[in-house]
Order: structure tokens, then sequence, then C-alpha cells
């Protein structure tokens, strides 16, 4: 019996995931920092919009929306470079614990 597409939310999630990984091998290098540093803040905010939009609801996610949500406190609406740059080790620590969270739930992202 074949199994239902997934629906487009899901996807979402499955999209914001594999962005949020392709940031998994890169680093804050001199000449590549800055955009580094803006990609994981952009992917992260992916992330969470994913979540918030998928039809399992945002209860589903909650450890990964209130890390992102602790960051979003922690960076306020200054997502200029010197803020970013700043909070560095918050933006990698966050990246960090939501990749282990989606990797022990495979679900969301296959």
């Amino acid at each position: 019996m074949p199994s239902a597409p997934p629906s487009p939310d899901v996807e979402k999630v499955r999209d914001a995931f594999a962005g949020l990984q392709a940031t998994l091998q890169d680093s804050c290098t001199p000449g590549n920092c800055e955009y580094f540093l803006g990609r994981v803040h952009d992917e992260l905010t992916r992330m969470d919009g994913a979540m918030k939009a998928d039809p399992r609801g945002p209860g589903h996610f909650n450890a990964p929306l209130a890390w992102i949500a602790q960051l979003r406190k922690k960076l306020g609406s200054d997502t200029s470079f010197p803020n970013l740059k700043a909070h560095q080790d918050a933006l990698i620590s966050t990246r960090g614990k939501i990749n282990t969270w989606m990797q022990s739930h495979p679900e969301d992202y296959r």
C-alpha cells in the first residue's frame, strides 16, 4: 500500500533542517565569518518558522523552539555582524542542540 506524500509543512522542516546541516562543515574563518554567522542565524530563523508551521503544531518542537527563543532574546533585534560575532557561542550552541535533537527525531526530516 503506497504511503501518502508528506505534507508541504513537513517538507519545510525537512528543507530547513537540510539548510542548517549545510552549515555544520563551515566555520568562522577570516574572510568567511560574517557570511557564516549570518547564514547560521538565517537557517535557525528558517527552522523556527518551519517548526511553528508544521501541522503537528509547535508543541511537537518544544525544546528546539525554546532554544531559538533564548537565542533571539540574547540577540535582540540586532542581527548585525558585530552582534552575531558577540553571540557566536550561543549561535553555534543552538545550532548544535537543534542538530542533535533532530538527529534523534528522524521522522521529522526523512
